[in-house]
């Protein structure tokens, strides 16, 4: 297990705010189901469902920026983990961008690949290992969801969420896999050591044009549309 606690460039948990974060939070002194459970709830809640301007950030920055989005909000959580000796590995996918319809639209929504990467945490607890994937989208912004869709009582798929229980999606942890974009998978690339494996074999397909256009357009008028759903 001593390769999935190690420290590395995008898991740098010896960062002087991670540091901080678990020593206020006293995280590593409770006992394993604890620490999960209290990670997990803080990473879902306190962690703000966001789009950053990349996948492969430093953990140290993605809590910094205070929010994120599957690949970014993983990798702090897999950073926490190792920190307070839970070991972890990420498993990547890709999702179908059906799933951020109503998030982004018009042209932007064209201008997307049709497959966008994806990431959830597999934590290994009592013996195996658990999926991981209900802490992206937070309650507050999951509940002004089914607010304004709540007619919908089966499966639900946009605005970030891909699941068959809209109403009742599987996003608490009580020693069990956690899922919230799941039924929007599409390519399945396996399980990797660590993100700094994961995201050089597997980029998002934008050309440098569109990257830019990303970065510095629509993923800020993505941020603006979710919290316009979350203040709804």
């Amino acid at each position: 297990m001593n390769k999935y606690l190690e420290e590395t460039l995008l898991l740098n948990f010896h960062s002087k705010n991670i540091q901080e974060l678990i020593s206020i939070h006293k995280w590593e002194a409770l006992p394993d189901k604890e620490k999960i459970y209290t990670v997990y709830n803080f990473i879902r809640d306190e962690i703000r469902f966001g789009y950053n301007a990349d996948d492969a950030l430093p953990a140290s920055e993605i809590l910094s920026e205070g929010y994120g989005h599957c690949n970014t909000k993983g990798i702090l959580f897999m950073a926490l983990l190792r920190a307070i000796g839970i070991p972890c590995r990420i498993h990547g996918f890709t999702i179908h961008k059906e799933l951020q319809k109503g998030i982004i639209t018009g042209i932007w929504y064209k201008l997307a690949p049709e497959e966008i990467i994806h990431s959830w945490v597999e934590v290994y607890y009592k013996g195996k290992w658990l999926n991981i994937e209900g802490f992206i989208l937070d309650l507050e912004y999951i509940k002004k969801l089914q607010i304004k869709f709540k007619n919908c009582d089966g499966a639900f798929c946009g605005f970030g969420v891909g699941t068959k229980k809209f109403k009742n999606p599987d996003i608490y942890w009580n020693e069990n896999d956690t899922y919230i974009q799941k039924e929007a998978v599409k390519k399945d690339f396996g399980v990797f050591d660590d993100p700094d494996s994961f995201f050089p074999a597997h980029r998002q397909k934008l050309n440098l044009i569109k990257k830019f256009i990303y970065q510095n357009l629509t993923r800020h008028l993505m941020n603006w549309k979710v919290n316009k759903i979350r203040n709804f």
